[in-house]
């Protein structure tokens, strides 16, 4: 493991039994952990303030919207649900207190969350240590490896590699120029790619690191130019990952540029405004459900989901509320199937097949604890400031 994944784990382990100071639903009394009286108790870790708010926020909203469901159809087998969500501040040591808090003081049956890498990296080492299921609603694949508690919602940074590489090799590009966010979400992005790339001469020639919460990108973007590869990719969520996009076109080169499935929602149009037009990047189904086929088996799913987010919140989902979508449903299924007993809910997780989601298809096994493969994705442009399904072979 990466010296910083490593790190990570240990601070989790050394803020065990620490207090948070974090945002939480009210809580109220229940039996213990894992019987069967009592409220069932879903625990959430999101990055509502800070560098992740673009994506902790909707998640939050999704979270909301599906307990105000659940507890409106009775619960679960009759039970009632208790939602309690914790703020991480968007660092790991937040991630770490939040999740010891949850474990420890309010025994939740499950958590959700993180919403980013980082800290979902440091509440994995909790969740291992303390085995309780935990679903992570971000990317790198490290949040899985080698778990035996820990599942995910979001897809996994190589299967978005792999879509990107097959379209780079379709449009003949060799060589890569790349700027991705210096946490966890961009860790292990070069040499991914490299290794991915490899059989197709694929290669990154140049790498320049942004933090999450950078507003300044010229050295980097300058550096990238310089670089002269046949394509430029920005790896970072927003607003980050817009203002690199902005300060990188008024570089007015016209080297194509793609971003990574970190940017699926309004505060990346936002950020970036017409310097987004053109750019390509793999994402979820969520951002184009109005121009999937009638017989896309995720369609119906999405749409429902669209509608009642945009009722309720008056403005439409993002990627990231879909990652909360699918954390939940598939927790509240476990949690249908297998009751509170922790080892049944682990197990049950393990064995989804075919679940549709929002994100994609998901299928685990005990290899495999995302779920979701490169067909969850879709190639996606930006024109006059929408997303708009990229008409290409590479498309599937």
């Amino acid at each position: 493991m990466r010296r910083t994944t490593v790190q990570i784990a240990l601070l989790a382990v050394t803020v065990l039994g620490v207090g948070a100071c974090a945002e939480s639903t009210e809580s109220s009394a229940s039996g213990p952990s894992g019987s069967a009286t009592g409220p069932i108790k879903i625990g959430a870790i999101l990055d509502i303030t800070g560098a992740g708010a673009s994506l902790g926020v909707p998640e939050r909203q999704a979270l909301e919207l599906l307990d105000e469901q659940v507890q409106a159809a009775g619960g679960i087998k009759g039970r009632p649900v208790q939602l309690l969500i914790e703020d991480d501040q968007s660092t790991e040591d937040g991630a770490a207190k939040a999740m010891s808090k949850l474990v420890d003081q309010e025994k939740v049956d499950i958590v959700l969350g993180a919403s980013r890498t980082g800290p979902s990296l440091a509440m994995k080492a909790v969740a291992e240590s303390s085995s309780i299921p935990m679903i992570s609603m971000a990317a790198n694949q490290a949040i899985v490896q080698g778990s035996k508690w820990v599942f995910k919602s979001a897809q996994n940074d190589r299967v978005v590699i792999e879509r990107m590489i097959d379209y780079m090799d379709e449009k003949g590009y060799s060589s890569i120029g790349l700027a991705r966010d210096a946490s966890g979400f961009g860790e292990g992005v070069q040499e991914m790619f490299d290794e991915v790339g490899a059989d197709k001469g694929i290669k990154v020639k140049a790498t320049e690191r942004f933090a999450p919460d950078a507003t300044d990108f010229t050295a980097q973007m300058v550096n990238l130019r310089d670089a002269k590869a046949d394509v430029n990719v920005i790896w970072g969520i927003p607003p980050a990952a817009g203002l690199a996009q902005k300060a990188y076109r008024q570089l007015r080169d016209e080297t194509p540029v793609m971003q990574s499935h970190g940017i699926g929602n309004q505060v990346f149009l936002d950020s970036a405004g017409a310097d987004a037009n053109g750019l390509v990047a793999p994402l979820g189904r969520l951002v184009v459900a109005g121009q999937l086929p009638a017989d896309d088996p995720q369609r119906q799913v999405i749409t429902t989901f669209v509608d009642e987010y945009t009722k309720k919140f008056g403005a439409g989902p993002s990627t990231f509320s879909g990652h909360a979508y699918d954390a939940w449903k598939l927790a509240v299924d476990a949690l249908t199937a297998a009751g509170t007993d922790k080892a049944a809910v682990r197990d049950h997780l393990e064995q989804v097949k075919g679940y549709v989601g929002i994100s994609g298809v998901f299928t685990m096994t005990p290899t495999d604890h995302s779920g979701l493969s490169a067909d969850a994705l879709k190639l996606v442009t930006v024109a006059n400031g929408t997303w708009k399904l990229l008409d290409d072979p590479a498309n599937g």
